[in-house]
């Protein structure tokens, strides 16, 4: 590198030479897939800024043993608030899963970020509510009116929660699986709404990069022009994909972000003057 500008590429058995250089190495993520992280450190060398790189979209392993009698179980219509130190700090809506050491799914990994971030400050808890539809009353009054029966406890559960969660239900709750339902105390039932409006789970880390989706961090954006994807500080070096600190949730974003850079580096190194 010369005044600012690469004048070749040096590999382990020949020399490339070119007008315009795209890095383009991808983040961290996924290792297996030749993805290691290195473009971080070339572009460091070359001193551009890298934001840390860290997993995301990425599930979640949880403190809790039970977690592992219900791994692939998929919830649907439920509610996962994130918490720090008792503060609501972000929520999400949709499907989830569990796993054998956490959970997973749409919005587990949407939320993993977030939880990345918050973890280095403090406890992270995850509070899952199966019945988002319902406010604590009207679940209750539901409750009450199931509750006019003689079936047993453990049978009803079925109608209320996925079959697996079953057990789990009397476990929290201490309800005898074989007591009738017309005789199932307030309290008892008030253990039950908030067992459902409140599954809560204690956040033991992310699963790193080797389950991770994508990586977060990478080349700092202010040292890119956006437009040409052109580095601000290497005349001729352009920069897409993944090692650019940009990311977005699940549901095909982050693809989008590498085609879109990739092309916008492609085109502009295509037409820049030597």
């Amino acid at each position: 590198m010369k005044e600012g500008i690469i004048e070749k590429v040096k590999l382990k058995e020949k020399e490339i030479s070119a007008r315009n250089f795209i890095l383009a190495a991808g983040g961290a993520a996924y290792p297996g897939t030749g993805s290691t992280g290195q473009g971080y450190e070339w572009a460091r060398k070359m001193g551009h800024k890298i934001i840390k790189p860290m997993p995301a979209l990425a599930p979640i392993q949880t403190k809790e043993d039970w977690v592992k009698d219900l791994a692939g179980l998929t919830l649907k219509n439920v509610r996962v608030d994130v918490f720090q130190d008792g503060k609501k700090q972000d929520s999400r809506f949709g499907e989830m899963l569990f796993t054998h050491s956490g959970v997973s799914g749409p919005i587990i990994l949407d939320l993993s970020k977030k939880i990345g971030q918050l973890m280095p400050c403090g406890q992270v808890c995850l509070k899952i509510d199966l019945k988002p539809a319902l406010d604590i009353s009207t679940l209750d009054k539901r409750l009450q009116r199931d509750f006019k029966g003689n079936k047993d406890f453990k049978n009803y559960l079925p109608e209320l929660v996925p079959q697996k969660l079953g057990g789990l239900i009397i476990g929290l709750t201490r309800i005898s699986p074989n007591k009738k339902l017309n005789s199932i105390s307030k309290d008892e039932r008030k253990k039950i709404v908030n067992s459902l409006k409140g599954l809560n789970l204690t956040v033991k880390g992310l699963s790193g990069f080797g389950q991770a989706i994508i990586t977060s961090g990478g080349v700092d954006l202010k040292e890119i022009e956006s437009r040409t994807m052109r580095s601000k500080i290497i005349k001729n070096l352009f920069f897409a994909g993944e090692i650019i600190d940009l990311d977005g949730p699940t549901g095909g974003y982050n693809l989008q972000i590498c085609w879109s850079a990739g092309c916008a580096a492609g085109v502009s190194a295509a037409e820049l003057e030597a």
